[in-house]
């Protein structure tokens, strides 16, 4: 069945690396043999059609390798340190450090490309494609189908979508790969998280859009838009809803209606999201405690901000700092 033959390609992946494995099971150990490399490979099988791959080691010299998928997949990375290159379809492509990658494969030959010393740490989420369309039917309905696997490939055979790791999705990465080290985390809830993620990236990479409202003509939508980069640049002190609008020369009524459309929230309901997400990557950063972050996003009660931090990220700003310096 295509749900358990798209396994074969990780199997290949990992025979490539010349990893010492042992017999395939829900969850394999992998090491690297002496000599090529050190390191660990952990593989989880959570449900016949999932597979997660957390991957943490280095080479002793520069590693190329080649092989050829045996079965359409789709494919979601986090890369958390390092940078691998990757010849695929006729094009170089690039993972590297704070990267999410949704990869899109037909059968297909690769180039790997691995650094001498560099240390790797990634997470892999793969599927296949008939569980990926399941899912865009469940998400879109009838017009679900406009998004399945042959829509999104089209006449390619290999499409990458690429961006900076999200930081509600680096909370969840950070929380698997702690308790998959810890084996703290049931079969269960790796299935609900990765299946989370797998969410978070189809909205963000398939569905979400900066559509023109259909009600509104071209200078409000650059109006509109010209509002959005005034509350990120000011933040700390953002104009009132009259304010804003008398600032663009668009009435208040179009200001929220056009917002609502194009950035689904509200003017600030979009301003607390980009807040919570500063502030995110200020604590991430290191060089701020929680009051010096929620200060600086514009924050002046520290409870509000814990509260709101909470409700984004599912942890308290304190417990996150904390578990920066584990």
């Amino acid at each position: 069945m295509e749900t358990t033959n798209f396994h074969q390609n990780f199997n290949q992946f990992f025979d490539k690396l010349q990893v010492a494995r042992k017999k395939e099971m829900p969850a394999e150990l992998m090491a690297f043999r002496s000599g090529i490399g050190e390191g660990s490979i952990n593989r989880l099988i959570p449900r016949s059609d999932l597979e997660v791959v957390i991957s943490d080691y280095s080479f002793d010299r520069d590693y190329q390798m080649n092989m050829s998928t045996m079965r359409p997949m789709i494919e979601l990375s986090y890369c958390m340190e390092g940078a691998r290159g990757i010849h695929i379809s006729g094009s170089d492509h690039e993972i590297v450090s704070g990267t999410c990658s949704l990869q899109f494969i037909e059968q297909v030959g690769a180039n790997f490309a691995f650094n001498k010393n560099e240390s790797y740490q990634m997470m892999g989420i793969g599927i296949p494609v008939s569980t990926f369309n399941h899912f865009m039917q469940e998400v879109g309905g009838e017009g679900g189908n406009s998004m399945d696997f042959s829509h999104i490939l089209g006449e390619k055979s290999y499409r990458m979508f690429q961006d900076k790791i999200d930081p509600s999705a680096s909370i969840i990465v950070k929380r698997m790969l702690d308790a998959v080290e810890e084996k703290s985390m049931t079969n269960l809830e790796l299935e609900c998280n990765a299946l989370q993620l797998l969410s978070m990236s189809f909205r963000s990479f398939l569905f979400d859009k900066d559509p023109k409202p259909s009600e509104f003509s071209k200078s409000d939508v650059a109006k509109i838009r010209q509002a959005r980069a005034i509350i990120i640049e000011c933040m700390t002190e953002p104009p009132t809803l009259t304010e804003l609008s008398c600032s663009i020369d668009l009435n208040d009524y179009k200001l929220k209606k056009g917002f609502k459309e194009m950035y689904g929230t509200t003017v600030f309901g979009y301003l607390r999201e980009k807040r919570l997400e500063k502030a995110h990557l200020l604590l991430q950063g290191g060089k701020m405690n929680v009051n010096e972050a929620s200060c600086a996003v514009g924050y002046s009660n520290p409870s509000y901000f814990a509260e709101a931090f909470r409700n984004k990220f599912g942890v308290n700003p304190g417990e996150f700092v904390r578990g920066l310096t584990r």
